[in-house]
């Protein structure tokens, strides 16, 4: 069974890079700055570098329905499409006008979120990878909310051009994302067989306490780096309404979130868990979590 959940994480991450070949437009754009080295049926792709996006996109799936089948075609075709989206991010980056480009930068940023939670997944806790790894359809208030940002980003786009070109506050928010991924994905590789994506509400065997590594230096700290990089991936895109919102929902989420988890948290492991309360806070601001408060009963005299 490992041995197929491993061959998972290799199929996904094949199928990632085939989709991400999609930036070898670059390839045929730079040579066709040289006369005679592009054929005249490539030109015509070369002018017009969506068409030529699209054209691999169809290419690149028949590949992947002739190359993996079944659950494995599964797993292929949303690695390949993260992929292709990656990459049409960096193209966006690149040949865009300046009040777009940022757009391009959120689309990488984004998709390579979604993929690398399935690759750490693979790598970490492979025992528990599945498709819903990817978070593709992590919850329908997540979609609402990122087709809520498209929508602010667009019309801002349309009505305010120059205020999609203030790069600083982009960078930024790359800087945030950086920080949200690196917090998370060293979480979900310290804790390994320890981490899953649904709280537990039943102590697993084997299922033990993780107290180091980003574990010492926050108790949630897969939460803490989502946070910040939901709240980056705004920034990105400088929408400010939606930076805000996103940082009251994060909020709102995980303090009810980190609350229920941490009833269950001292459930299982008792003292043990509530000493390790005591020394390391949650992460994040202004939540500190379940706290324990033990009932005395007097007996009557």
């Amino acid at each position: 069974m490992a041995a197929k959940l491993i061959r998972n994480g290799q199929v996904s991450l094949q199928s990632f890079f085939l989709g991400l070949g999609i930036v070898s437009y670059f390839l045929f754009a730079c040579g066709n700055l040289v006369p005679g080295t592009v054929s005249a049926g490539l030109q015509w792709l070369i002018d017009y570098p969506w068409s030529y996006c699209a054209v691999f996109f169809i290419l690149i799936n028949v590949i992947v329905i002739v190359a993996f089948h079944g659950a494995e075609w599964q797993v292929a075709v949303r690695g390949c499409f993260l992929g292709c989206v990656c990459g049409i991010g960096i193209i966006i980056s690149f040949l865009s006008p300046v009040s777009f480009q940022i757009f391009g930068w959120y689309l990488v940023v984004l998709t390579f979120f979604h993929y690398s939670e399935y690759l750490t997944t693979a790598i970490g806790n492979p025992r528990t990878l599945s498709l819903d790894s990817y978070l593709l359809n992590h919850s329908i208030s997540y979609g609402l909310a990122a087709v809520t940002s498209w929508i602010e980003f667009f019309l801002e786009w349309w009505l305010l051009p120059e205020m999609k070109t203030q790069w600083i506050l982009s960078i930024l928010g790359i800087i945030v994302c950086l920080w949200g991924e690196i917090v998370r994905k060293s979480a979900m590789l310290t804790a390994k067989t320890n981490f899953n994506h649904i709280v537990q509400t039943k102590r697993e065997e084997g299922h033990e306490l993780v107290t180091w590594g980003a574990y010492s230096l926050f108790r949630h700290p897969s939460y803490v780096g989502w946070f910040w990089w939901s709240i980056g991936t705004q920034l990105i895109l400088i929408n400010p309404f939606c930076t805000l919102a996103y940082t009251v929902a994060a909020w709102t989420f995980f303090y009810e979130r980190i609350y229920f988890e941490e009833m269950t948290l001292i459930k299982f492991f008792g003292e043990k868990y509530l000493d390790y309360q005591k020394k390391v806070g949650t992460g994040l601001p202004f939540i500190k979590g379940y706290q324990y408060t033990p009932v005395c009963i007097r007996g009557e005299h």
